[in-house]
């Protein structure tokens, strides 16, 4: 990757940025941590010297006290400690360097202040024994060497821990940008017309997975509708021929007719009838657009699915009644079956299987409607013992201007379940086609507003 894209890839940013924190906060804590050891060893050389201090303090007789710090003085050959002991009129009486009187207490001293040449400091401690002073010195060489330690320590964990967050921060912005062009890719695939393109998944479930999962839907939905435009554009050149056709000649007919000094009003009659017919047709295609697009749920309101069915099987009774049909219902009203929906549309659903099951039986057939609950879904059923839907074809009924071949001498445009479905999927449900032996049930399941709620 070019060094300018890398910069403008959000990945690498996070894992810089991210990097720096981690950076930052080590080098905060270490440095907190090593002022503490230092604190530390500062106070362990400071009790080192008390006690020993104390140690030799314990003796009140002056030749006891100057024969132990000649001692000490002896094996002392590196230097490591100092002792001093001075007598009441200010001369050196024992002791190993010469130093003038100290405060009571702690002192750090250089070496050349106590005869020494080179090397470090020393820490002092110095009390009265008797009418003596008792200087006791450690020297720093020690505490040092442990703080020079533990500050190589510190620089070389901190450079570890900097290249481990710039390799790792670079790593993960590498293997995420991967991941990002995957989704680029697939859009860019798409946008050029590869609508089967979908985002490769990990199935690890992490944010990017969860996005790229909600594209890929995304895509299914666009590509479904995509191939629905395809098919309507095709069923409409191929369903709307035949009647355009037939105007055609109608009004040719007419104009033929007119010619001759014929009357021609049955024929324009006939002509206004079929470009009604085809303005009904553009107007549901229009209708179940307007409906897939959602711009019907800005009307949605608490709904009592039960009125809905019931006012349906009402108005509809004495209609199947004089067709020679026989439409009872049953509903389930309790508990109240409530949905969050459109009232018009609702009913514009019921409707048309209704219809459709009164035009497409013969005289005598029985047709009934149900409302029942399953669980927290309503569940309305249309049922007939009419001819039936073969079972291969129960799914393309769904499809815009799909007609069954011994349905084309009916009237009908083949749009009044496509606007079934388009309602149920407007209202998160779901309706099918199946087997009534004889005839066909259709059975639309719809949420209702509790599981909505929760």
């Amino acid at each position: 990757m070019h060094p300018a894209s890398l910069w403008r890839s959000t990945p690498f940013r996070l894992a810089v940025t991210f990097g720096l924190v981690f950076f930052l906060t080590f080098v905060a804590a270490g440095f907190g941590t090593y002022q503490f050891l230092r604190q530390e060893l500062q106070q362990s050389l400071d009790n080192s010297v008390t006690e020993l201090h104390a140690v030799i303090a314990s003796t009140d007789d002056l030749e006891d006290l100057i024969a132990m710090v000649d001692a000490y003085s002896r094996v002392n050959r590196a230097r490591e400690w100092v002792f001093c002991v001075i007598g009441g009129d200010g001369r050196q009486i024992a002791g190993d360097v010469s130093t003038a009187p100290l405060p009571d207490g702690f002192s750090t001293v250089r070496p050349e202040a106590l005869g020494l040449h080179g090397g470090t400091g020393y820490r002092t401690f110095s009390g009265m024994v008797g009418n003596n002073r008792l200087i006791v010195g450690r020297s720093f060489a020690a505490t040092d060497r442990l703080e020079h330690i533990a500050f190589l320590s510190f620089l070389w964990a901190t450079l570890v821990a900097m290249a481990g967050a710039i390799f790792g921060g670079a790593l993960l912005a590498r293997k995420a940008q991967r991941r990002l062009d995957g989704i680029a890719g697939a859009m860019a695939a798409v946008s050029h017309g590869a609508f089967g393109t979908r985002v490769p998944l990990r199935g690890n479930g992490d944010d990017i997975d969860a996005v790229s999962g909600q594209i890929n839907e995304a895509l299914d939905r666009l590509s479904a509708l995509m191939e629905t435009m395809r098919q309507v554009s095709s069923d409409i050149a191929h369903e709307l021929k035949t009647p355009l056709n037939r105007l055609k000649m109608q009004i040719e007919t007419a104009i033929a007719g007119d010619e001759r000094g014929e009357p021609v009003s049955e024929a324009l009659s006939d002509a206004r009838a079929e470009a009604n017919q085809i303005n009904e047709t553009f107007e549901a295609l229009l209708r179940i657009s307007q409906i897939e697009a959602g711009a019907r749920r800005t009307r949605f309101q608490d709904i009592d699915l039960s009125d809905v069915v019931a006012s349906v099987a009402e108005i509809y009774g004495d209609v199947a009644e004089d067709s020679g049909h026989v439409l009872t219902a049953s509903i389930d009203t309790a508990p109240a079956l409530t949905i969050r929906g459109d009232r018009e549309l609702l009913t514009q659903m019921f409707v048309n299987l209704v219809e459709n099951a009164i035009r497409h039986c013969p005289p005598g057939a029985a047709i009934s409607i149900s409302l029942a609950r399953q669980g927290e879904k309503a569940v309305v059923a249309v049922s007939d013992d009419g001819p039936g839907i073969p079972a291969g074809e129960r799914e393309k009924v769904f499809r815009r201007l799909y007609r069954l071949d011994k349905s084309r001498t009916t009237a009908g445009s083949g749009l009044g379940l496509s606007l079934v479905r388009a309602i149920a999927d407007l209202h998160s449900g779901d309706v099918s086609i199946r087997d009534n032996r004889p005839g066909v049930t259709a059975e639309v399941v719809l949420p209702l507003e509790e599981t909505r709620a929760s």
